[in-house]
């Protein structure tokens, strides 16, 4: 079977158990700040487990994409190295929501593997959770008793607390699971040892691949378990596994899921998949291993191509924080492994992304729509890294050599004693700023003879978590529960004033400060979503009391309104009203974005899809798909465009609860990245202008949006431009006050005819000032440079100058450093300056100096430096640094002497 048979099987036999197939949810997370990306099947139906939203259907099925490179369930060094690790993987999955449980999840398993898969049902072990004395859980004997009906009892294990009971994360619901395995060892192996011996042993030929939760607990805050009103089935197989498994290959990447992107980086790079390699003694980057080097790094590009082109597809760009971080790590790994083991010195990762989308074409379409986009945006990252790998590699074998050479230099420069060891801050650092993975740090210290300070590099890792951590931690307790709800009903599409009354309520503490977070039974509060920010307003109590929401937001399919304090009575019916000024604001902005957007489509082209926004009262930020400037007369179209709709004053058509298929059938515009329901929202401004999928609010029509405003256009990544814009009030005083401008601008030119012919004038006459300066400043230094010339001592073989001059600036002491460099041999020259208060300091040092006698001006000045207060660097044989003390220049000066003594 090929993998999409596979695939197809599995979907086509749970439809005809009755589950609906639904599609997969985006790789990235929205509205749940306890995750960057989905990890797990289980993830988009998370609110339903949690008892926060109701079921649609009692019993689905689907393949999700998963991603798994960050938090606990971290297997990015294990990927390409083993056979069956992946950053993005597909998780099949079937799952019950208080319908049918474990008799019938148990049977359909073993049904689907051994008749339909029609896998060898002696190479099948199955687990089930032993109890656990601690937690006060007794044995899964209803899973056992059920699988003896199919497997034979030395195939069914007991497992523990950590292989056989899942958990979701620290709290919510939890539960027994049965694990399947299978063992793809020879006949051979299978006899000298059993199975049974290497379930859950990491035997990279006995593997899992098939795991059935049965949630039937909620783990509180306090660690405790508590009973589920209703018990669900979610299962997981990992698709990969089972295509290894049932292609009768030893390794998920030798299946067609990813020989495909093999073959073709073995084609370009003119290398040979060995499949047969092993690991030599040495391992990675070992002299004698380079057949396994080249074939793990095919692997680890098929992998990650895969997790990086989705998450851009579902609206993730790399970048230097978060969830972007992690997506830019993982295209850097691939881009090391194509140019440190298989000669890419040129990009090449992004030739993979169309080969990619014709593979998941009519699987997970999101990727075919936008294979140009996602390759581009690969291809300038690929761009970015090589520059910065370069740079890198120079880094380390710049301190190597300074490693080598001033170890009994008299200016401490190194933070290491041994000559043999690359710093653990230095090692952290070029990981941290400049990108460059710890794992090739080590490898080029290896080769020169050098081991990494790791104990260091991890103290400063830990120091960098922590920071992080600390900045963004939530401490939560559980909800406290007043009444339960099925659901919470949201009415701020129509009023925002609700009489309500709060379900559950808890107290958290987030960066330090106490905050209580309230759901209502009905509410007026938009959740921040879509770009769109929440709502803040008052929440009044029957007894007078008023408590302020200071920010509204979605956690879970709730809507979770944030406040500093609680009512004494909490349960006492309340009147929450939104903020009217602030909401009308909101809308405006929203509403402009969608006349923006359709505009852009008209003036740039049908390819500008959104890729981020902002909506907020004060402005809005829209993010889109292009690849070039957006030019002024592009602009001024745009605003043309938007503003006619605002004055042709376009009532607002809002359709509720419209099926999905329909609406996209009418035309309609849908975000790609957006998980939409069953049923969606369709905004309308003319139908045959602006029609989109949108759940936020609105203007009632375009002409109260008043008038429209573009104030900045630039680039935010590969392929991605932003513009940034305002409505109404502040549009108006924003326009009053660029007219003041102009008029200020006038008086002060004597209100010349052409104001742009006279600004340009004076600048003209400046910049010749400047230049009439720069030549004075120029021969001023030029004189000086006989007179210090002769100041130069020769102290054992070095002609040694230091000395205060004054000069205006730091491009007329270099010019002078670089004049007294040409006409003094073996040249150690250190110059003081003051720069209007500012002390400044030059190193400039013979070429032959620093080869022979291993000095270094970059070193040299930060040492210097400190005398002044301050910190500087350079290249060896030039340097510069600047500080606060002026009064230091003197003790700098004296001290360079005394080094030279």
């Amino acid at each position: 079977m090929t993998a999409q048979e596979i695939r197809q099987a599995f979907l086509d036999f749970f439809a005809s158990k009755g589950h609906t197939i639904v599609p997969s949810a985006p790789i990235v997370v929205k509205n749940d700040p306890t995750l960057m990306f989905t990890n797990a099947g289980m993830n988009q139906f998370k609110d339903i487990f949690l008892g926060e939203a109701p079921a649609k259907f009692p019993r689905v099925a689907d393949t999700q994409r998963c991603l798994r490179v960050s938090g606990k369930h971290n297997d990015l060094e294990e990927v390409g190295i083993d056979t069956y690790h992946h950053t993005m993987f597909e998780m099949l999955g079937n799952w019950s929501f208080g319908d049918y449980f474990k008799k019938e999840a148990i049977e359909w398993s073993w049904e689907l593997l051994t008749e339909v898969y029609k896998l060898p049902k002696d190479r099948l072990y199955v687990t089930y959770f032993q109890g656990d004395e601690k937690e006060g859980l007794e044995r899964d004997q209803e899973a056992y008793d059920l699988w003896k009906q199919f497997v034979a009892e030395d195939h069914i294990l007991p497992g523990n607390k950590k292989d056989n009971f899942w958990e979701m994360g620290e709290t919510g619901p939890c539960g027994p699971c049965s694990e399947i395995h299978f063992d793809g060892r020879t006949d051979e192996e299978r006899v000298a040892v059993s199975g049974a011996q290497l379930v859950n042993a990491d035997d990279p030929n006995v593997i899992e691949i098939w795991n059935n939760v049965f949630m039937q607990f909620n783990r509180l805050k306090d660690g405790s378990l508590q009973s589920l009103p209703a018990k669900h089935v979610d299962t997981g197989m990992g698709f990969e596994r089972l295509v290894r498994v049932l292609q009768n290959k030893t390794s998920n990447y030798d299946t067609d899921v990813f020989m495909p992107l093999i073959n073709f980086i073995a084609g370009k790079s003119g290398k040979v998949y060995d499949k047969e390699a092993l690991p030599s003694g040495e391992g990675l980057g070992g002299a004698s291993s380079s057949a396994w080097n080249e074939a793990v790094a095919m692997r680890v590009m098929a992998d990650h191509i895969r997790a990086i082109s989705f998450a851009i597809a579902d609206g993730q760009l790399p970048s230097n924080n978060k969830a972007g971080y992690v997506i830019r790590r993982i295209l850097r790994r691939a881009v090391r492994y194509q140019y440190q083991y298989l000669g890419f010195k040129e990009p090449f990762l992004n030739q993979l992304v169309p080969l990619l989308a014709e593979q998941f074409k009519g699987v997970f379409d999101e990727l075919w729509n936008q294979k140009d986009f996602v390759q581009k945006v690969v291809l300038e990252e690929e761009v970015s890294f090589l520059r910065t790998l370069g740079l890198g590699i120079r880094k380390i074998n710049d301190y190597i050599l300074v490693k080598k050479t001033f170890e009994s230099s008299p200016i401490q420069v190194l933070t290491d004693s041994s000559t043999n060891i690359i710093s653990g801050p230095l090692a952290f650092e070029l990981q941290d700023t400049y990108g460059f993975p710890i794992d090739l740090t080590e490898l080029i210290a290896r080769e020169a003879g050098l081991k990494v300070d790791m104990q260091g590099f991890e103290a400063e890792l830990q120091k960098q978590k922590d920071r992080s951590r600390a900045a963004t931690a939530i401490d939560t307790g559980d909800w406290i529960l007043l009444q339960e709800e099925d659901n919470v009903e949201f009415t701020g599409y129509d009023e925002l004033e609700t009489v309500a009354h709060v379900v559950k309520y808890r107290k958290v503490k987030a960066k330090g400060k106490e905050q209580y977070q309230i759901v209502l039974d009905k509410t007026p509060f938009y959740a921040e979503s879509g770009g769109q920010v929440g709502d803040t307003g008052e929440l009044i109590f029957l007894d007078g009391s008023i408590i302020k929401v200071t920010d509204t937001k979605k956690e879970n399919g709730l809507i979770v309104h944030f406040a500093d304090e609680l009512p004494e009575n909490v349960s006492d019916v309340l009147t929450a009203y939104v903020d009217p000024e602030r909401r009308q604001s909101t809308n405006r902005n929203h509403s402009a974005t969608h006349l923006l957007h359709a505009a852009m489509k008209q003036v740039l082209g049908s390819h500008v899809n959104q890729k981020g926004s902002l909506v907020n009262s004060d402005y809005l930020r829209f993010d889109f798909s292009h690849f070039a400037k957006v030019t002024e007369e592009e602009i001024q179209q745009i605003e043309q465009i938007v503003n006619a709709k605002i004055r042709e004053n376009i009532f607002l058509k809002e359709e509720r609860n419209v099926p999905y298929q329909e609406a996209l059938a009418s035309g309609v515009t849908a975000l790609f990245g957006e998980k939409y329901g069953d049923f969606v929202r369709v905004i309308t401004f003319d139908d045959n202008y602006s029609k989109e999928l949108c759940g936020g609010t609105h203007v009632k029509a375009t002409g109260q949006i008043g008038f429209f405003k573009i104030t900045s256009e630039s680039a935010v990544a590969a392929g991605v431009r932003r513009i940034e814009a305002i409505t109404g009030i502040i549009a108006e005083n924003y326009i009053s006050d660029q007219s003041k401008l102009i008029q200020q601008l006038k008086e002060l030119l004597k209100n010349p005819k052409d104001v742009a012919k006279s600004v340009e004038s004076l600048l003209e006459e400046n910049n010749k000032l400047k230049k009439d300066i720069e030549r004075s400043i120029l021969e001023k230094a030029a004189g000086l440079k006989t007179e210090l010339a002769a100041k130069a001592k020769a102290v054992n073989g070095i002609n040694f100058l230091a000395d205060k001059v004054a000069l205006p600036n730091a491009e007329a002491v270099k010019t002078l450093a670089y004049q007294l460099k040409d006409i003094v041999p073996n040249l150690f020259l250190v110059l003081a300056a003051d720069f209007d208060g500012k002390p400044n300091l030059t190193v400039m040092i013979a070429d032959n100096l620093v080869k022979e006698k291993g000095l270094n001006a970059g070193n040299i000045v930060r040492e210097l430096a400190k005398e002044i207060q301050g910190g500087g660097g350079g290249q060896p044989f030039f340097a510069t640094a600047g500080g606060k003390d002026i009064t230091g220049l003197d003790k700098a000066l004296q001290k360079a002497e005394s080094y030279i003594a």
